[in-house]
């Protein structure tokens, strides 16, 4: 059997979500011959994902480590996985239906394609859902460095890094997602887009609930000293991949 890995990073705020994105996992109707494995990382103590998941579901592998912010715990979920692609999935978050299959499919019928992303919907406090499509590239092949030139332009990644799904082998490669206190998702997309084509499925893939508890609310998110750095580092890390990568294409 194949496996899809699915990793999830939940602190104490968050868990009381995680029904909902298990609900939206059982609904994936997998290819034949594919199954998922639910990789939950409890980021730091007194989550208590177990008490909000059933306990007869073999598929869900729970574990925990000490708090480092959900980038850390993502590649902690990572190092427990086993299945050739890693998808993420935030707790959050809910998965549309048949978004692991459409993700499967790219990455088996094009060996060339290194990752995939998909179309957004954002979920409202008041339960309605926002879209950001004027903003998407059209569906199909993202060219290597296309998604660094529109980070470079717009300081924002044009397709959401919260609808990765990853050759495992890129994963380790980039040591999974960059270790910092928010964007360690984009830093990851731009150190994929130095290395491989990517893909944009037109399709919905994810519901990214919106509130007040998460990480993009900050303050410190989008200004000031700490996002200053966060970019820095994204850049040089971007380009520091592109460089060896072209460096190891050469005769």
């Amino acid at each position: 059997m194949n496996v899809v890995s699915v990793v999830t990073p939940v602190h104490g705020a968050s868990a009381r979500f995680l029904p909902e994105a298990h609900a939206s996992l059982l609904a994936q109707d997998m290819p034949d011959g594919w199954s998922w494995e639910w990789c939950v990382q409890e980021d730091g103590s007194d989550v208590r994902a177990q008490a909000c998941l059933p306990d007869d579901d073999g598929r869900i592998r729970i574990s925990a480590s000490r708090a480092g912010g959900p980038h850390v715990a993502r590649t902690m979920a990572f190092a427990r996985s086993t299945g050739r692609y890693v998808k993420t999935l935030d707790s959050d978050d809910r998965l549309t239906p048949g978004a692991l299959a459409r993700d499967i499919a790219v990455l088996e019928n094009r060996p060339s394609v290194g990752w995939t992303t998909s179309r957004v919907l954002d979920l409202l406090d008041d339960g309605s859902t926002v879209s950001f499509e004027l903003s998407d590239p059209p569906p199909g092949l993202l060219p290597r460095g296309s998604a660094f030139a529109f980070w470079a332009e717009h300081r924002r990644p044009q397709v959401h890094p919260a609808t990765l799904c990853v050759r495992r082998s890129l994963l380790a490669l980039l040591g999974g997602w960059m270790a910092l206190p928010a964007s360690g998702d984009t830093g990851l997309l731009l150190g994929l887009d130095a290395l491989t084509d990517g893909w944009f499925t037109g399709e919905t893939g994810l519901i990214y609930r919106k509130h007040a508890g998460q990480i993009t609310a900050h303050p410190d998110h989008r200004d000031g000293v700490e996002w200053q750095a966060r970019m820095s580092l994204i850049r040089e890390h971007a380009q520091a991949v592109r460089d060896w990568a072209d460096a190891a294409k050469s005769p």
